[in-house]
């Protein structure tokens, strides 16, 4: 197959994007497609990567870091002028080419189902969930409202507009400040009393100006995957210090990840039922990974859906199927083709 794998873009998450579009790239290479790596936003005027269709004939295979901080977004901005926004020139020219496009975007337009609406006008095959979907997983408030409407565990909350509310007194501590649609826990604080609040919120809307407020759970923290319909074994995170922020998430050796999870079949039964029912209820698609918080009482607790999760050296999903005997290699593979 001729395969785009579209990655970067405009996205506080990109770092971790080109990172997971350099291993899937390599990957789909190694299982002998014939894979070019596409930036979102650099297009063609991409001066590190060309962009051509390799395969295992060529000896080049691509390579990403990610960085502690995350990306400096206007710098990128400003080093290129695209005709199209946020799509880069040339874009949707080179993803017709393609059998099918990879999506190993991460946040923005890659997740929020604006990217998936845009390929449906132009009949562009593309891996993973569709622009519905996309959209309710990554609006953090109308998923938890439709996850409590189908009687899913989740943490309260308050949807804030912050350029239009400064009352706060009704906030109990602590809780969890977070922009509404971010992953990777990019704009997250943890805030433990009143005076912290302003901080985390200026932090919170230097990405966008709706936030959510939740309560915090106390409790283990697990991910389970869902792949074909099926959910895989729940994994197990455990920050060395702090929480899992983007610099826990992204940095090797930094935190501890179990899988299978050390649990009991029944909470294992119970949080792979709760994250099928999360991806039903979402109407995601062939894969996807699902968040939870496990308290004292066993009570586990959805944190969110991500429909495009990452597919770096530290993720999780990947983990998950390779739990289950689903090598890297097959992983991309499964998805690309079966998508």
């Amino acid at each position: 197959m001729k395969i785009v794998v579209l990655a970067g873009g405009l996205s506080p998450e990109r770092d971790v994007s080109l990172s997971s579009g350099a291993l899937i790239s390599n990957a789909l290479i190694e299982n002998g497609h014939d894979v070019m790596l596409l930036d979102l936003y650099l297009g063609e005027n991409n001066k590190k990567i060309e962009p051509v269709f390799r395969n295992k004939n060529s000896d080049f295979r691509f390579t990403f870091t990610v960085s502690e901080n995350e990306p400096d977004l206007n710098a990128i901005k400003n080093s290129v002028k695209n005709e199209n926004g946020q799509i880069g020139n040339g874009v949707i020219e080179l993803c017709r080419q393609a059998d099918i496009v990879f999506f190993a975007l991460h946040g923005a337009a890659g997740e929020n189902g604006q990217l998936q609406a845009l390929f449906d006008l132009n009949e562009i095959k593309y891996t993973g969930t569709g622009y519905a979907g996309s959209l309710l997983a990554m609006d953090k408030d109308l998923s938890k409202r439709m996850m409590r409407d189908s009687g899913i565990l989740t943490a309260d909350w308050k949807y804030i507009d912050i350029k239009n509310n400064n009352d706060f007194s009704s906030i109990s501590y602590p809780c969890v400040v977070k922009p509404c649609s971010c992953g990777s826990s990019v704009g997250v604080t943890i805030v433990e009393n009143e005076a912290q609040l302003n901080v985390a919120l200026d932090y919170a809307k230097k990405y966008e100006d709706f936030v959510l407020i939740e309560d915090k759970i106390e409790g283990r923290e697990f991910s389970v995957g869902i792949l074909n319909g099926k959910a895989l074994p729940p994994i197990e995170i455990r920050p060395i210090n702090g929480f899992y922020d983007y610099k826990n998430k992204y940095q090797a050796g930094l935190t501890e990840e179990i899988c299978p999870a050390d649990i009991t079949d029944e909470i294992c039964a119970l949080l792979q039922e709760s994250a099928l029912k999360v991806h039903n209820t979402l109407r995601l698609g062939y894969y996807s990974r699902i968040d939870f918080i496990l308290d004292e009482n066993n009570n586990a607790y959805c944190l969110e859906a991500n429909t495009l999760p990452g597919m770096t050296p530290t993720s999780l999903l990947p983990q998950e199927a390779k739990a289950v005997g689903i090598s890297y290699n097959e992983l991309c593979n499964k998805i690309a083709t079966e998508h």
